[in-house]
């Protein structure tokens, strides 16, 4: 069953924050907030293309869903119940800030048939949330993260990677913490320096100087091991090619339309020279599954460049459908 997302984005009007790295406050200002006939136009003119036996799910995105008025959610998440109660609807996931969940919102989420719900966590050291101006702590992140579970919700977390002040350590560091809460999804997002933002000023100051690409390809595949490791799911990594990215034209930062794909790349590069570096043959045959023979090669051949390169080996890959996804073994 394939699954189809329907986002609706709700810019959070009035935001107390200022996060060092978000430009919401320009997103909203060329943004009419949807009301519920809107949402229902936006849900109806999706399902028009999604077929019948598909898995959708309504995803309400900006950031702060639970801080906008109730009368507004509950408006929002009235306008999908008959879809829910007809069934082309199956769930209803949206996102939110750690200090902006607590029972009371929960047990009205519940009553509208919410099933997922993201925090923006972007980090568990203290110092960083503060350097970057988040308005929540880590523990705040915990407490959040156990009443969603304990009320029955499935729970994602999503981190930032190269915010101001932060070490590759610190990255890891969370991507451990957020391991240990057992999220059912992760999302990993690069941190990229839009105009009009408090880390644009700082980048122009030559006081924040962001992540390189590869650096921060090379560090997502590690974090993306850590995660998968202890199997939980990452549903992104990097940002979406929205149009507000595209009429910024050239973006400072890590950004690539294919971040996620790259990291994949990067992460069956590690592998293969985990398996091969101490090899003496100079050809070395390798089995893959034929779905992930284009991340072994690489984009434009980059890993088969990369091991000619440096360990002057030529790599050969033999494609077995019997080999796991994911997996590479030397043939």
């Amino acid at each position: 069953m394939r699954h189809y997302n329907i986002p609706i984005f709700v810019p959070h009007r009035g935001c107390p924050h200022d996060c060092a790295f978000c430009n919401q406050k320009q997103i909203t200002a060329a943004q009419t907030e949807p009301d519920a006939v809107q949402t229902k136009q936006i849900v109806e003119t999706a399902l028009a293309t999604i077929p019948q036996d598909s898995e959708v799910e309504v995803a309400f995105f900006g950031g702060s869903f639970t801080g906008i008025p109730i009368e507004t959610q509950r408006a929002l998440l009235e306008a999908v119940q008959p879809y829910r109660e007809m069934g082309r609807v199956q769930g209803i996931r949206l996102s939110t800030r750690p200090d902006y969940i607590n029972e009371e919102i929960l047990h009205m989420l519940r009553e509208y048939h919410v099933t997922s719900i993201e925090l923006g966590v972007q980090s568990m050291r203290d110092a960083v949330l503060q350097k970057n101006g988040r308005g929540h702590t880590a523990q705040q992140v915990h407490i959040a993260s156990r009443l969603i579970q304990k009320m029955g919700f499935s729970l994602g977390l999503q981190m930032m990677v190269g915010l101001d002040g932060s070490t590759e350590a610190d990255e890891i560091y969370t991507a451990q913490e957020i391991a240990a809460l057992k999220p059912d999804t992760v999302r990993i997002y690069p941190t990229i320096v839009l105009p009009q933002t408090e880390l644009m000023r700082r980048y122009e100051l030559g006081i924040y100087r962001p992540m390189e690409l590869e650096p921060c390809v090379a560090l997502c595949a590690k974090l993306a091991e850590l995660f998968e490791t202890n199997h939980i799911k990452i549903i992104r990594m990097g940002l979406q090619s929205t149009e507000l990215i595209q009429e910024t034209g050239d973006l400072v930062g890590p950004y690539h339309s294919s971040f996620g794909e790259l990291v994949y790349i990067r992460r069956f590069r590690d592998k293969i020279e985990t398996l091969v570096k101490d090899v003496q043959e100079k050809t070395v045959y390798l089995r893959v599954h034929p779905k992930d023979i284009s991340r072994a090669v690489g984009n434009r051949k980059s890993t088969l460049q990369y091991f000619a390169e440096v360990y002057h080996k030529t790599l050969c890959f033999h494609q077995d459908d019997w080999q796991t996804r994911g997996t590479v073994k030397i043939f």
